[in-house]
């Protein structure tokens, strides 16, 4: 089992504020113990916003993390050449932050490129084990199209088993889309062509589907199950690990985890959601209609926030059968991030503008220009005719892209650690400043007077219940 709570659940429920570094070494101890394959620990994603909106340093919570958890590798999911910002990385970036992000505690990278380009997950798998990573995790992503059959991803699964610097491979399913009929023919495809390499599958609930695909995957001999546990698990975010435990047992498989130590994790998380008034993944019922738009569920709500405000909510029907069509014209792109972003502004435009494509965000633009990699398939021609015609076409062809390294050195201040030079070359100067005024979050999880009493409280056979209270506020663990 790979855990998912601290990273895809905070994030598919949570907007990934609902975790600070306080609450990840709450829970920290539970996860060392609980025997889990690795933990799915943070994005760059996560690291802007740690700063943007905690004030806190992504990289002490890293450290502090890799330190509680010393035999359980700590996953970053990387997607394409990008860091903190959209704006594409230069090779040379990327190196530093994949070495630097090794030498805080990442141990394990997990490599998903929105556009399933080989060539890109496998410059990705070279850095990142010539940063010092201990293992590299190259995903399928996975989505429904006329051209995302199972043959497309059996060549993919053969060029990156091919490497050395890919260690395993799994199918990443952001949308919940594969079914439990799918896997039975996908996952067959794929094996037979990565020469025995591990395989991992990664759902998502948001149309009820995981858990049976979990259990149809764990029969044909998938190696490992992404998970979330408690209140992050469930809704849009990944199955909750105790079902999935429950059912495989059900079934006469064994799970190599220490069930204790996950109900312990499942009920932090319930606790946690309780106490804070964050929302709790509850079990999705079948929706045939997703797969017309495959938005992913926050993205939804979003649209239908958006279309409220501007007195359009009637309209949504006509968009979600416009994000079809834009979808089909840009060459299927998979909507996963950025470019469900970039479909729906689209789709919205076509429906409430004045014709299709009179408007045509920057994004939409930089994408036909190659600057995200290249489409599927060509974008039809007389949308890319239409996009070309542009007025901004041709300035935003021009845009050079993030300066080199020894440029923004020098631009940002030699004396920087990396870390810093990191954040700076991709966040507002502001934001990073307001985290280095912040208190720092002092923790020695070896020292730590705490989290030893925790860990000689969890060790008892005789205590039931261990409640930490304060004014207003009461959590108890049993």
């Amino acid at each position: 089992m790979v855990e998912t709570s601290l990273r895809d659940g905070n994030q598919s429920l949570w907007a990934a504020l609902g975790v600070d570094s306080a609450r990840t070494l709450t829970v920290a101890p539970l996860m060392a113990a609980a025997g889990f394959r690795a933990i799915d620990f943070t994005t760059s994603t996560h690291m802007g916003v740690a700063v943007r909106y905690k004030q806190e340093d992504p990289w002490q919570r890293i450290r502090l993390m890799a330190q509680a958890c010393p035999d359980v590798p700590l996953q970053f999911l990387s997607t394409g050449f990008r860091f903190i910002s959209w704006e594409t990385a230069t090779p040379d970036f990327m190196a530093l932050a994949y070495k630097t992000l090794v030498t805080n505690g990442m141990r394990r990278f997990a490599l998903a490129d929105p556009m399933n380009d080989v060539a890109g997950n496998l410059a990705g798998a070279r850095m990142a084990k010539a940063g010092g990573a201990d293992q590299v995790i190259a995903a399928l992503v996975f989505t429904v199209s006329p051209i995302h059959d199972d043959a497309h991803f059996a060549q993919c699964a053969r060029e990156l088993a091919a490497s050395a610097d890919v260690d395993a491979l799994y199918i990443k399913d952001p949308g919940g889309l594969l079914s439990a009929e799918r896997a039975r023919t996908l996952i067959p495809a794929v094996q037979a062509v990565i020469a025995g390499k591990p395989l991992e599958l990664h759902s998502h609930c948001t149309i009820g589907q995981a858990d049976t695909c979990y259990l149809a995957a764990t029969e044909l001999g998938v190696d490992a199950l992404q998970c979330a546990s408690g209140a992050a698990g469930d809704g849009t975010s990944n199955p909750p690990i105790e079902r999935v435990i429950a059912n495989l047992k059900a079934l006469g498989h064994t799970v190599d985890v220490d069930e204790e130590a996950v109900a312990r994790i499942a009920r932090y998380f319930d606790d946690l959601a309780q106490a804070e008034d964050l929302p709790r993944g509850m079990p999705q019922a079948f929706d045939a209609a997703y797969y017309r738009h495959q938005l992913p569920g926050g993205m939804v709500g979003t649209m239908r926030r958006h279309l409220s405000e501007q007195r359009l909510s009637q309209v949504e029907g006509q968009v979600i059968e416009e994000i079809g069509r834009v979808r089909e014209e840009l060459g299927w792109p998979i909507v996963m991030t950025p470019f469900a972003q970039m479909v729906l502004t689209q789709a919205v435009m076509n429906v409430t503008g004045a014709e299709r494509y009179g408007v045509i965000p920057d994004e939409v633009v930089r994408y036909a220009l190659g600057k995200f990699g290249r489409p599927n398939v060509p974008i039809a021609p007389h949308v890319m005719d239409r996009i070309m015609a542009s007025p901004r076409a041709k300035e935003l062809a021009a845009e050079t892209g993030m300066a080199d390294l020894a440029t923004l050195r020098q631009r940002l201040g030699a004396q920087l650690s990396d870390e810093e030079f990191l954040l700076r070359a991709t966040m507002p100067a502001e934001q990073v400043a307001a985290m280095r005024e912040a208190a720092d979050l002092h923790y020695d999880p070896t020292k730590s007077g705490a989290m030893n009493l925790l860990r000689d409280l969890l060790e008892r056979s005789d205590v039931e219940t261990i409640a930490i209270a304060r004014e207003g506020f009461r959590l108890e663990l049993s």
